[in-house]
């Protein structure tokens, strides 16, 4: 496949430019405990004001090295698990002369809290409730935030488990089908694990298993960059979607019952409430070409849009009409993405496409059921991931409304669409990326490395390059379209649950960590340094 040679000039450009704007740098080393330089500690810095926070890796010989950083003060910490070290604080950065901070680590104790949904499966004993715990738990979270992170005995259990089966306060409506018996066993669990009395070692590294789960990564991997910002507690934010003044939007899922806008030059977040009262289960977020703001309520099935001339947060749902079987049928949403003339679609039950002039949703039941990914082509034709059954791709052609559909090797999750047109989506259950060629009507699939890949969140950044991230294991993958290489990198966080990622118009790729109300985006260095700095 070409990559995408007129884009990639513009951004050679464009980030070429940047790296000659005014920021500041900090440089040092990073040693382990007897003085020998330490790999692949993430170095961060947070600016006091902004909250925004660089991350970057040490390289083989422990160096590590920050760049186009906005003037002001910092604290800079590191994050290496099984290590602690003493924060820097009131870090100044006032000229482009690079700052000097060098880290020397202590060994420190390995926490459950620091380790990926695949480890704690692994290492968390058997027994009646795991099943529950580790499968329907953890489909909007980790084991590690909410669970992992604190000790409470069987009566605080059940009622951190009937908060969440609550509909007005949890995510009921997401588990309508969770038993009193599931209830009842995952309650048990909890309190044998993760109880006042729970016999499971403070540290996973106790666990004989634990040294072989531990993740390499190759030197290729140490040139990641991410930027992020401090959503607020418990934010729980999906997707951070950037627009085309200087900002990024975002669904908070659960009982948030709103949507944020950040803004990227002062750190600052806005929010907006939805007039739900109940817990709406707000999936998705993005600005439309005019700037309106639309997203999704899962739980109602109702589609929310922000204006930002009036500020006025309003609501939209269709009818409820009847099933086959005579009942009415439940209305969810899922994703939303908006196509050039502002018309908006979106996945989940049923997927809809939403004329904003007349009020008017066009609903597609039986042509697309279980729909959850979506992406539009330059045509303005609707890609849909399904994932019902084995599941399928789906086409839905922006003029005629005509639908086809696709059989792929692997049932797909999410869906993106690059500028030839070539069609990509993840393979979340069968651990691999696959490619569609509409003119050929062939597939072929990349097997993605490691255990679990899970490929949930997917992204084509600015160098066609695709991007995917790995639910179960803290991790991000760069896909080579040319190659098939796949490069793993590691990501700053425990918890890696971004549920969709966009692109900005600098090809940087958008990411969330929702657990820790985070929202930013990354980027790979090569010879060019970028910077954040006078964006």
């Amino acid at each position: 496949m070409k990559r995408w040679g007129i884009i990639y000039v513009g951004l050679v450009l464009c980030f070429s430019s940047l790296a000659h704007a005014a920021g500041g740098a900090i440089a040092g080393s990073v040693k382990d405990p007897s003085g020998a330089p330490f790999k692949g500690a993430f170095v961060r810095a947070r600016n006091a004001q902004t909250t925004l926070t660089m991350h970057v890796l040490s390289d083989p010989q422990g160096k590590y090295r920050m760049e186009g950083l906005p003037f002001g003060d910092y604290e800079v910490s590191i994050r290496a698990v099984g290590y602690r070290s003493e924060p820097k604080s009131a870090v100044k950065l006032s000229s482009e002369t690079p700052v000097s901070l060098d880290f020397a680590l202590q060994k420190s104790i390995v926490r459950w809290t620091d380790l990926s949904d695949y480890q704690m499966r692994e290492l968390l004993p058997e027994g009646k409730g795991k099943e529950e715990v580790v499968g329907r738990c953890t489909a909007c979270h980790g084991l590690q935030s909410r669970m992992a992170s604190t000790r409470r005995d069987e009566a605080g259990w059940k009622r951190s488990v009937d908060f969440m089966r609550n509909p007005q306060t949890g995510v009921g409506y997401f588990l309508t089908n969770f038993t009193d018996e599931q209830a009842a066993n995952t309650v048990a669990y909890l309190t044998n694990v993760f109880g006042v009395d729970s016999e499971l070692p403070r540290s996973p590294a106790e666990l004989p298993q634990y040294e072989k789960l531990r993740k390499s990564f190759s030197d290729q991997a140490l040139n990641i960059v991410y930027v992020d910002y401090e959503l607020g507690p418990s934010r729980f934010a999906w997707n951070a979607a950037p627009d085309n003044k200087g900002s990024a939007w975002m669904p908070y899922y659960g009982n948030g019952n709103r949507i944020g806008k950040l803004n990227l030059e002062t750190g600052k977040v806005e929010e907006f409430r939805t007039p739900e009262p109940n817990s709406a289960g707000v999936h998705s977020a993005m600005a439309g070409p005019d700037g309106t703001v639309w997203f999704t309520q899962q739980a109602t099935g109702k589609l929310g849009k922000y204006d930002p001339r009036t500020g006025q947060v309003t609501e939209h749902r269709q009818a409820q009409t009847m099933g086959p079987d005579g009942k009415p049928r439940r209305l969810s949403r899922h994703t939303v993405r908006v196509d050039s003339k502002g018309m908006v679609w979106t996945t989940g039950s049923p997927v809809t496409r939403y004329d904003p002039k007349t009020d008017k949703f066009t609903e597609f039941w039986e042509e697309a059921p279980g729909a959850y990914g979506i992406a539009l082509d330059k045509e303005d034709n609707v890609w849909l991931a399904v994932r019902q059954g084995k599941g399928n791709i789906t086409k839905i052609d922006g003029k005629t409304l005509k639908v086809t559909k696709w059989n792929p090797p692997s049932r797909p999750r999410r869906i993106q669409v690059d500028a030839e047109g070539m069609v990509w989506y993840g393979g979340y259950d069968h651990g691999t990326i696959g490619r569609f060629d509409p003119k050929t009507e062939t597939f072929k699939e990349y097997p993605l490395p490691g255990p679990s890949p899970t490929a949930y969140a997917l992204a084509l950044d600015g160098q066609g390059y695709i991007w995917y991230s790995s639910r179960d294991t803290d991790i991000l993958g760069r896909l080579d379209p040319k190659t098939g290489e796949v490069i793993e990198y590691p990501f700053p966080y425990a918890e890696n649950t971004s549920r969709d990622y966009f692109t900005d118009a600098q090809g940087r790729v958008w990411f969330t960590s929702p657990a820790n109300s985070k929202a930013g985006y990354l980027y790979v260095r090569s010879g060019t340094p970028m910077t954040v700095a006078n964006r």
